[in-house]
Order: C-alpha cells, then structure tokens, then sequence
C-alpha cells in the first residue's frame, strides 16, 4: 500500500467519525434510544482506531512528526480537546444546555483539524480572511 491510499483511508475515516459524530449529536439532542445501542457504542472506536493507524502510518512514512511541524502539532492538541468536548457533548455533560454547547464547540474543533489538514497551517488567522495571520 502507498502513502497516497493511506491518506485516502485516513480521509475516509475522518469524514466517517465527523459524520458519525454528528448523528449522534443529533441523536442526543432528540433524546433517542438509538445512542444506547451496542454497535452505536462500538462503532465509533473502530473507526478511529482506523483513524489514529492511519494518520501515525503518514506521519511515519512521510517523517513529518507532532511537536517538530507546527499544523501536525495544532492537530494533535486540537484532537485532545476535540475528544474532550466530544465526551462532554454524548456522555459527561451533566445538562442538555451544556451537552449542546459542547457538540458545536466540538464540531467547531473538528471543522478547524480539517481546516489544519487541507492547509497545514496551524494558525485560524490564517485560515479566516480578515483575522490577520
């Protein structure tokens, strides 16, 4: 396999969790009994796994690393807060308020990982015009 179908996978993926992490956020707000079922609570660990392997094989292959380019390290970090919101949006958040700020402010940071990807600039300045950058 080469770099160019890795990368093909890992987009696969990243629109499947984003997706798949969108219905549920819909789910929640509707308060559908859809969220409790087993493959519901599976299914996004698989892909993501897939996400995660696919995006260290890149890293490895293209000698591009976290902590030594600035867009890979944004992501990284954005990926940590990401999962955190994400957690508060379908799990933790102790109110419906709360779980509903969290999913937008998660699909903002996944929207900004995207943003990261397609331009490998780190800075959102750079990425909204008039923001400066």
């Amino acid at each position: 396999m080469n770099y160019l179908a890795v990368k093909h996978l890992h987009i696969t993926f990243a629109v499947l969790s984003g997706s798949f992490f969108l219905l549920r956020g819909f789910w929640m707000l509707g308060d559908s009994p859809l969220l409790q079922r087993r493959w519901v609570k599976v299914l996004p660990h698989g892909i993501d796994t897939l996400l995660l392997v696919s995006a260290l094989i890149m890293v490895f292959w293209s000698g591009q690393y976290p902590f030594v380019q600035p867009w890979l390290t944004a992501k990284v970090l954005a990926l940590g807060v990401y999962i955190v919101l994400g957690t508060l949006a379908l799990k933790r958040g102790k109110t419906r308020g709360v779980r509903a700020f969290a999913l937008l402010a998660a699909l903002a940071t996944f929207a900004y990982i995207v943003a990261v990807a397609l331009t490998r600039q780190a800075s959102i300045g750079l990425l909204l015009p008039g923001l400066g950058g």
